[in-house]
């Protein structure tokens, strides 16, 4: 059933088969290839709808509400299993103990702390274009989008630098379970998840076991020696609350960052005029960040869990509902942006919620900015002019819209 404006109590006049039809189309193939439409639609013929016990909230109005009341709108485990057998930390804790954690975390990702990477972010942006360059050809996905953040990631937590496969297949089994194969049912990508995130528990129990022996300069090492405030006193972080840390940076340090950079050079090879507006000006190189962030929407939606009765726009929700908490219709929304389909490199201001909104933000949206901002300075700088090669038909994953084959070229 698809809902209206807020107050209302009778659905839009849109079939229930047009708005299921819609929500369900959110998780295709088409959908994660040009979402913008399907945000369009939604908005206007299905902004929250309801399926069973899934809600799918499509406008900024009500996915604002969603964001601003944790109290109601839960990001706790019952909102999305990832395998872990503990709320992941912070992003599966609600208020109040959430505030404990972020006032641990957030400033060891401050913007202060992540620009203090940025020239180790440039050398090995730079180590990277070395390999492929006098090629004059390169597949984006493999070569850039991946090993760059990646590596940054393991870099920053201190992991060794070879264990990058199997960190990939820890994360793709997470994510993706079941790769490109839609066939696979969902007891069996629970199954899979489960298999890897023991897998991942056990990588991470080994580290920090060599770290307590021996600490470094890394990220593993100070949360060891972490204190977070529990009922007024200051206490050493247990070995399981790092692990429920860890499993959250690995799947979020490993996967959106490639997303992103992955969409933005897929629109930028195929819109010339914006990529020669950064040549021109690497000055807007932030702005235009931001405004690529916004349009593409690289994680388009996230998920909450309804742990009180309430109603948005008129749709009762009940507790125990799933919601689906679509950031890129946000991101679209003629409300909050009057010429939202239109890509401006230079909006000013650019409110969009890419990286979440309320509480649970993304903690790492300031390392995030800063891997794309010396990316994009770097690349261009070194390859103004690229294209994607011929006859190149772009897939995009479902969920989290990466294009695992993105071939470019250049002269």
């Amino acid at each position: 059933m698809a809902y209206g404006s807020p107050g209302d109590t009778a659905p839009l006049d849109a079939s229930s088969d047009t708005a299921m039809a819609l929500a369900a189309g959110i998780m295709s193939a088409e959908f994660s290839k040009e979402p913008q439409e399907y945000f369009r639609r939604m908005r206007a013929e299905a902004p929250v709808v309801k399926i069973g016990t899934m809600v799918v909230l499509a406008r900024w109005d009500v996915i604002n509400q969603a964001f601003r009341n944790p109290a109601v709108f839960s990001s706790n485990k019952d909102a999305v299993d990832l395998g872990n057998v503990r709320p992941l930390i912070p992003l599966q804790i609600d208020p109040p103990q959430h505030k404990n954690y972020r006032k641990l975390l957030d400033p060891l990702f401050a913007p202060r702390v992540m620009a203090e990477l940025e020239a180790d972010v440039a050398k090995l942006a730079n180590e990277l274009i070395d390999t492929f360059i006098a090629n004059g050809s390169c597949d984006f996905n493999t070569d850039f989008a991946v090993p760059l953040p990646c590596t940054v990631f393991m870099r920053l937590l201190g992991l060794p630098s070879q264990d990058l496969a199997l960190f990939l297949r820890f994360k793709d089994g997470i994510i993706r379970p079941g790769g490109h194969d839609a066939s696979l049912d969902l007891d069996a990508q629970t199954r899979i998840r489960t298999e890897i995130a023991q897998e991942m528990y056990a990588y991470f129990e080994k580290i920090l076991d060599q770290r307590e022996i021996e600490r470094r300069d890394d990220l593993l090492s100070k949360l060891l020696d972490a204190e977070i405030n529990e009922d007024g006193d200051r206490v050493r972080l247990t070995r399981d609350q790092i692990l429920d840390i860890c499993f959250l940076l690995l799947i979020a340090g490993l996967d959106t960052v490639t997303d992103s950079l992955d969409c933005f050079y897929a629109y930028l090879a195929q819109h010339p005029e914006h990529r020669e507006q950064i040549v021109a000006d690497p000055a807007i190189i932030p702005s235009a960040i931001e405004e690529l962030l916004r349009w593409e929407s690289p994680v388009p939606g996230v998920a909450r869990i309804a742990v009180a009765d309430t109603e948005l726009a008129g749709c009762p929700i009940h507790t125990g509902d799933k919601i689906s908490v679509l950031v890129g219709a946000a991101n679209t929304d003629e409300t909050l942006f009057p010429d939202g389909y239109t890509v401006d490199l230079l909006r000013n201001p650019n409110p969009h919620v890419a990286f979440g909104g309320g509480v649970h933000r993304c903690l790492g949206s300031h390392l995030a900015r800063l891997e794309l901002r010396v990316a994009m300075r770097e690349w261009h700088r070194r390859i103004p002019s690229y294209s994607l090669a011929p006859d190149t038909d772009l897939e995009y994953t479902p969920a989290l819209r990466q294009i695992e084959y993105l071939p470019l070229v250049w002269s």
